[in-house]
């Protein structure tokens, strides 16, 4: 599947951060959204955390009554399935989850799931899809990894570009960047929706905004930081002109 408008997703926990982190009203996640999509987000990203340590449920709630287009990142538990269910994002995107990380740290490894592990994945997309959201898993460019989605009964990947962003040489950029094509053509042959995000900013989103099988880019920490200097409506503007001149 490839569609030539790259849309641009926009993850707010950060902003969250600064609220849950004094516990307090402000900064409004809902100004957020109206900013964001005011200025050229498709849609708005959030990863509600077992930890709850930006993101909180009465925020999925707010939020999902005020995107436009919500793409809920979530761990595959079954209080977040719930909570899925219950709030109904367009996206629900399966993450995997540690709780002692500062981010997600890599993909899905759902090609070595047990048994039970991924049968309880394919329920729980399945009753997901019935649902009305649409299931993406966030996974490592692997194209084994892509199989055993497809097996899954998933309709969208999100590629981790957290390798590629993190490339230390141009050989290993390279390298990253190769795989991340490869996986996207490969899985857009078999009707995939193909998103991307982790790591990536100004400085390296070009060559990802080439792939023509990527269809979406979720972006959070670097549009947050990039605002702290020059706001957050100028940040969205300046990434959505980077994916469109891409």
């Amino acid at each position: 599947m490839i569609n030539h408008h790259k849309r641009l997703g926009v993850n707010i926990d950060h902003i969250a951060t600064l609220k849950t982190n004094r516990k307090t009203d402000y900064p409004s996640l809902i100004k957020a959204v109206q900013i964001a999509e005011d200025n050229g987000a498709d849609l708005i990203t959030i990863h509600l955390r077992e930890d709850r340590r930006h993101i909180q449920d009465q925020d999925v709630i707010d939020i999902r009554a005020n995107a436009k287009v919500l793409n809920l990142e979530m761990a595959l538990t079954d209080e977040m399935i719930n909570i899925c269910l219950s709030t109904k994002p367009d996206y629900c995107c399966i993450v995997p989850e540690k709780r002692e990380e500062l981010t997600t740290e890599g993909g899905l490894d759902i090609l070595n799931m047990s048994d039970n592990t991924f049968n309880f994945l394919v329920n729980a997309i399945d009753t997901i899809h019935k649902n009305g959201s649409i299931v993406s898993l966030f996974i490592d460019p692997e194209i084994k990894q892509i199989d055993r989605c497809i097996n899954s009964g998933a309709k969208c990947i999100e590629l981790h570009t957290g390798s590629y962003a993190n490339a230390m040489t141009s050989d290993n950029k390279n390298n990253e960047l190769k795989r991340i094509k490869d996986a996207a053509s490969y899985a857009s042959k078999f009707n995939l929706q193909v998103h991307a995000g982790h790591g990536l900013n100004l400085c390296n989103l070009s060559d990802i905004c080439k792939i023509s099988t990527i269809e979406e880019l979720n972006i959070g920490h670097a549009i947050i930081a990039d605002s702290i200097f020059k706001g957050f409506e100028q940040a969205v503007i300046d990434y959505r002109s980077a994916i469109n001149n891409g």
